[in-house]
């Protein structure tokens, strides 16, 4: 009787072993805390081993965020990011017997957003938590672009929203190397944004300059936010297959536009929104007739623009098919702002890579998007721009404020008109279509890529004999 109630013992005793061991193995192990700060929010992302529940709650004196893990440890050399944005500082300890607590000392007041994200495929578990001001409750947005501040001739400068792809937790694709995606458009993004603030009559506006994530739908958002003319969308192509190479131009489908016309008709607050035309006191018949004709306009701009700029791409490298491409990607769907999507070549494929991080082959990515973009508003000019100045000035027309001007040169009124004009036959500047200042570095090659023109044509145009270029002067662009 006394050895069976010892072997009872014992057993009893690794079965309790054996369940505490199965409890230790189920903790979720907190392995990294990431933090990225945009200029609308702060996001920190914890990557846990499994899934976990967790309770979050603030306390102040000082601002801080508390978020306790239930059955959770530190895992081992467990370094938490250092602070930035609305994020001051992070913290960690024991919370309970089995579980670890996190303190987010914050900067400033936030109001915290959390949820647990599934493991997608390259990442596990993660618990994100949004930091967003709390003064005003709402998040800070940037002033728009003054898109209708004139210039001295009297007319606005085009903008160009450009979108660097990704940013933050989304990586995106990355070569064999190791490079990331969300590195290479901003890179490619700024060099763009360099370039077209260089150019007379545009200027140009970043969907996000730093390392962080904005979601899909907010990046055309801020597009129509800064009345953007046209907005771009950089990316770099991935496929399992190493081999795929080469650029590629998309815009919405058809498919794209029927759904995005579904969603804004039943929305309201986006009916008394599109363009300053308000849709809510139509019928909702007109109102389908209205924004149908404004995202017919937006498709058929899209349109010419990504077939200029997978012009230029072309010339310039393979591209992956030989037509532009279309599809329902989010950041295109914009009712009223012309978009185009942009891969400047596969990140999986080694040599594009390898060109991917080269300096000098972003910026002929950047001067090819930009001769695209450039040559659809020279062909195109937006109403009240820079773009359609110039055209009247080459059809012969005058600005109001040029006309004003008592000492303009070769102005002359016609015999029993008002109409002023400029006298054009044999004018010298007839074939010219803009003059463009040279700066440093530049090359012959790079101008006629940037305005589209061959080689040849602006040696013609300049009397030019070989490609050597001085820093300051001035080059006509011929308008062929």
């Amino acid at each position: 009787m006394r050895a069976w109630n010892w072997h009872r013992g014992v057993t009893v005793f690794a079965v309790l072993a054996g369940l505490a061991c199965a409890c230790a193995v189920q903790a979720a192990e907190v392995k990294d805390l990431r933090v990225w700060a945009g200029p609308e929010y702060t996001r920190a992302v914890i990557d846990v081993s499994g899934e976990l529940d967790y309770k979050l709650f603030q306390l102040s004196g000082p601002d801080r965020i508390v978020l306790d893990l239930d059955d959770s440890v530190l895992a081992d050399g467990f370094r938490p990011g250092a602070g930035s944005g609305l994020l001051k500082d992070v913290r960690t300890g024991k919370h309970g017997k089995h579980g670890v607590r996190v303190v987010l000392d914050l900067a400033d007041k936030a109001h915290p957003k959390s949820f647990l994200l599934k493991p997608n495929g390259k990442d596990g578990y993660r618990l994100v938590v949004d930091l967003y001001p709390k003064a005003g409750g709402a998040p800070k947005t940037a002033a728009p672009v003054a898109a209708h501040q004139e210039l001295i001739s009297g007319s606005r400068k085009v903008v160009v929203a450009i979108d660097a792809g990704h940013g933050g937790v989304d990586p995106g694709a990355h070569g064999p190397s190791g490079t990331w995606e969300k590195n290479i458009t901003l890179k490619v993004a700024r060099e763009l944004a360099k370039l077209i603030d260089a150019q007379p009559g545009m200027t140009a506006v970043l969907t996000r300059d730093g390392d962080y994530f904005i979601p899909l739908k907010r990046r055309y958002q801020i597009a129509r936010h800064h009345n953007a003319d046209v907005f771009v969308s950089i990316h770099a192509d991935a496929f399992r297959d190493s081999d795929a190479r080469g650029s590629s131009v998309w815009v919405l489908s058809a498919r794209g536009k029927s759904s995005e016309a579904a969603r804004w008709l039943a929305d309201s607050q986006n009916r008394a929104d599109l363009i300053g035309v308000s849709l809510d006191d139509k019928d909702d018949t007109l109102a389908a007739v209205l924004l149908d004709l404004q995202q017919g306009y937006a498709m058929q701009a899209s349109t010419t623009v990504a077939k200029n700029v997978f012009k230029a791409l072309a010339q310039l490298g393979p591209t992956h098919r030989n037509h532009i491409e279309h599809a329902n990607f989010v950041v295109l769907r914009s009712p009223d702002v012309p978009s185009i999507l942009v891969e400047t070549g596969f990140i999986t494929n080694p040599t594009e890579e390898r060109k991917l991080k080269s300096p000098a082959h972003r910026e002929k990515l950047a001067e090819a998007i930009l001769g695209g973009i450039k040559n659809y508003f020279e062909t195109t000019p937006p109403h009240g721009t820079w773009f359609a100045a110039q055209a009247a000035r080459r059809r012969g027309d005058v600005l109001a404020s040029a006309a004003a001007a008592p000492s303009a040169p070769a102005v002359a009124k016609a015999a029993g008109s008002g109409a002023v004009q400029v006298a054009t036959a044999g004018s010298a500047d007839a074939n010219v279509r803009d003059l463009h200042r040279v700066t440093r570095g530049e090359t012959l090659s790079g101008i006629a890529r940037q305005y589209g023109v061959s080689v040849n044509s602006l040696r013609t145009a300049n009397s030019l004999d070989g490609n050597t270029l001085r820093a300051g002067a001035v080059l006509a662009i011929p308008t062929g």
